[in-house]
C-alpha cells in the first residue's frame, strides 16, 4: 500500500463463517498494493477479553475493530487493518484482530488454526489472557507453538523466494503477553517484581528429572525456545463494570488513570520494538509477500496436510540443522569480517584467525544443531568452511598483490618519472639508478601490512623494470665511452697545453735569465767603466799628487839648493871678508 493510501477501517482477512477458513480476496488486493515493509501485530486470546480495544488503540482510533459489550464473540475469523506506522517512516503497520478462543457458541473447532495462522503471520504476537498467567494459558500457547512448528517446516519450501533450509525459529514473532483485569500483587517472597519478572518466573522450568517435572517443563521450554524476546504488560480494570459496555465511547478522563497509562505504555512499546516481518534468510516482508504467506499457510491448514510426527522429526532435523549450519556460517563470516584485515602479514596469521573462527562457528553449530547423529550437517559445515578457507586465502593473495602493486607504484613512481625526465641518462647514471632502487627497496620493506605477496610482488615489479635498467645501462655505457674519449682528448689537450706552458715558461725563464745576464753584464760593464773612471781619476789624482809632491820636493830641493848656494855664497862672503877686507859684502 502506497504511503498516501489509507484504510478507513479494518477488513476481514480470513473468513470463518461456514466452519472453513476462507481468504478474503478484497483483503489480498489491499496487501498486494503495500510496497513498504510491514510490521505485523496480531492479537490472540479468549473471547470477550478486550483484544479489539487494544488493536483500535494501536490504530490510533476509538472505533474500528468491533468491540462487543455482551457475552457474545464479535470478531469472526481474522480481521486486518493497514495503517501508516506512527514511528517508522516508509513502513506499514498491519494489525490482525482474531476471533476469540473458547467461544461456547461456536460449532466449528478451528481455534487452534486461527491461533496458528496469527502466530505465523505476525512479527509481534500479542497473547491476551485474563487475570494471571496460569497453566491453561501456557498449555494453549505451547500446543499452538508445536503445531506452528510443524506447519512452518512443511510450508516454508513453498514460499516464493524463500530458502526452505532457513531458520524458521528465528522468524517467530516477539511475544507480548497482556494480562487483563490483573488483580495480583507483583511480589515474590516479599520483594516487588516487574511484570516481565512475573512472566519469566511463571515460565521458568523446575529442576528435576521425573515425569511430572518434565511435563511441567516441556511447554515452558518450548515457549522459551520459540519466543526468545518476550514482554509482559498488566492492565487494571479500565472502569466500573457498568461503564465497560460503552468502553469505546469513554474518554480517557472517564477511565482508570492506571489503565490509561498502561495502555499508553503498551502502545509505545509496540510502536518502538515491533520489527518488520521477516522470512527465513532475512527477507523482509512487504504486502505481496504477506499476501503469499496468507495464501500458503491458510491453504495448508484448510487442506489438512499437516505432517505426521515421524515426518515432523525428519523435517525438524533438516530445518534446524540446515539453519544451524547457516548460523555457524553467518557467525564465521561475521567474526572473520571483524577480525581479519586483508592482507595479513603471513599466511599463518590468516590460518590462525580462520581456525579460531572455525572453532567458534563449530560451537555455534553444535549449540543450535538437532540430532545430527551421523554428523552429516557438521561435515557439510566443515566442507563449506574449507571452501571459505580457500576463498579467503585467495582473497588474501589478491589483496596483498593489489596493495603491494599500489604501494610499489607509490614508492617507485617518482623514480620512473625521473627516468622519463632523463635524470639517469648520463655517464654513471646506471649506478645512481641501482643505488636509488636499493633505497626504494629498503623503504618498501619497511612499510607494514603488505601481506604474503610482498616479496613476490617486488620481484615481479623489478623484473618488469629490467628493460628500463638495461636501457639506462646501455645509455650509461655509451655515454661513458664517449666521455672517456672526450676525457682522453681533454687530457691530451691539457698535457699539450701544459707542455706548451712549460716550454713557454722555460723560454720565458731563459729570456729572463738572458735579460738578467745582460743586465748583470751591463752592470758589470758600467761598474767596470765606473771603476776605470775612478781608477783613472785616482791615477790622475795620484799623478797630480805625485806631481805636486815632486814639485814640492823639487821646490824644496831647489829651495834647499838655493839655501845651500846662498849659504855657500854667504860662507864665501864670510870667508872672503875675513881674508880680504877690501871686499865689500
Amino acid at each position: 500500500m502506497a504511503s498516501e493510501t489509507h484504510m478507513p477501517g479494518p477488513v476481514c482477512l480470513i473468513e470463518n463463517t461456514t466452519g472453513q477458513l476462507v481468504v478474503n480476496q478484497e483483503a489480498l488486493k489491499i496487501l498486494s498494493a503495500v510496497t513498504q515493509p510491514v510490521v505485523v501485530v496480531a492479537i490472540v486470546g479468549l473471547y470477550r477479553t478486550g483484544k479489539s480495544y487494544l488493536m483500535n488503540k494501536l490504530a490510533g482510533q476509538k472505533k474500528g475493530f468491533s468491540v462487543g459489550s455482551t457475552v457474545q464473540s464479535h470478531t469472526k475469523g481474522i480481521w486486518m487493518w493497514c495503517v501508516p506506522h506512527p514511528k517508522k517512516p516508509e513502513h506499514t503497520l498491519v494489525l490482525l484482530d482474531t476471533e476469540g478462543l473458547g467461544d461456547v457458541e461456536k460449532v466449528d473447532n478451528n481455534d487452534t488454526q486461527i491461533f496458528a495462522l496469527a502466530l505465523l503471520l505476525s512479527s509481534t504476537f500479542v497473547y491476551n489472557t485474563m487475570n494471571k498467567i496460569d497453566q491453561g494459558a501456557i498449555d494453549r500457547l505451547h500446543n499452538v507453538t508445536e503445531l506452528t512448528d510443524l506447519l512452518s517446516a512443511r510450508t516454508a519450501s513453498n514460499l516464493d523466494g524463500v530458502d526452505a533450509a532457513a531458520d524458521f525459529v528465528s522468524c517467530f514473532p516477539d511475544l507480548v503477553w497482556t494480562l487483563r483485569d490483573f488483580y495480583l500483587d507483583l511480589e515474590i517472597n516479599g520483594q516487588l517484581i516487574t511484570a516481565d519478572e512475573y512472566m519469566e518466573n511463571s515460565l521458568r522450568p523446575k529442576r528435576g528429572s521425573d515425569e511430572r517435572v518434565q511435563q511441567y517443563n516441556l511447554p515452558r521450554l518450548c515457549i522459551q525456545k520459540f519466543f526468545p524476546i518476550k514482554k509482559c504488560f498488566i492492565f487494571d480494570l479500565p472502569a466500573y463494570r457498568k461503564k465497560l459496555a460503552q468502553l469505546e465511547e469513554l474518554h480517557n478522563d472517564e477511565l482508570d488513570p492506571e489503565f490509561v497509562q498502561q495502555v499508553a505504555e503498551f502502545c509505545s512499546y509496540i510502536f518502538s520494538h515491533s520489527t518488520v516481518k521477516t522470512l527465513p534468510g532475512g527477507i523482509k516482508v512487504n504486502g505481496p509477500r504477506l499476501e503469499n504467506l496468507v495464501l500458503t499457510y491458510s491453504n495448508a491448514i484448510s487442506s489438512g496436510e499437516l505432517p505426521c510426527m515421524e515426518n515432523a522429526v525428519l523435517t525438524l532435523v533438516l530445518t534446524e540443522n540446515s539453519a544451524a549450519v547457516q548460523k555457524a556460517i553467518a557467525h564465521y563470516d561475521q567474526q572473520m569480517g571483524q577480525k581479519v584485515q586483508l592482507p595479513t602479514d603471513t599466511l599463518q596469521e590468516l590460518l590462525d584467525l580462520h581456525g579460531a573462527c572455525v572453532r567458534e562457528a563449530t560451537e555455534v553449530f553444535i549449540k543450535n544443531s538437532f540430532k545430527d547423529v551421523d554428523q552429516r550437517f557438521q561435515k557439510e559445515l566443515q566442507t563449506i568452511l574449507d571452501e571459505k578457507q580457500n576463498d579467503i586465502c585467495k582473497q588474501n593473495l589478491e589483496a596483498s598483490l593489489d596493495h603491494c602493486s599500489t604501494l610499489l607504484q607509490s614508492i617507485f613512481g617518482p623514480l620512473q618519472e625521473a627516468v622519463k625526465q632523463g635524470v639517469y641518462s648520463k655517464p654513471g647514471g646506471h649506478n645512481l639508478y641501482i643505488k636509488k632502487i636499493e633505497e626504494l627497496k629498503a623503504e618498501y620493506s619497511q612499510r607494514p601490512k603488505k601481506g604474503i605477496q610482498a616479496e613476490e610482488a617486488l620481484q615481479k615489479y623489478l623484473k618488469s623494470k629490467e628493460s628500463v635498467s638495461d636501457t639506462i645501462l646501455q645509455t650509461d655505457q655509451a655515454l661513458t665511452a664517449r666521455e672517456r674519449e672526450m676525457e682522453e682528448a681533454r687530457v691530451k689537450a691539457e698535457a699539450a697545453r701544459a707542455k706548451a706552458q712549460r716550454l713557454e715558461e722555460i723560454q720565458r725563464q731563459n729570456q729572463q735569465m738572458m735579460e738578467q745576464r745582460e743586465r748583470e753584464h751591463q752592470e758589470q760593464v758600467r761598474q767596470m767603466q765606473i771603476n776605470h773612471a775612478n781608477w783613472l781619476a785616482e791615477q790622475q789624482r795620484a799623478q797630480q799628487r805625485q806631481l805636486q809632491e815632486d814639485a814640492r820636493r823639487r821646490a824644496a830641493e831647489a829651495e834647499a839648493e838655493r839655501a845651500r848656494i846662498l849659504n855657500e855664497i854667504h860662507n864665501l862672503h864670510v870667508h872672503a871678508s875675513s881674508n880680504d877686507p877690501c871686499i865689500l859684502l
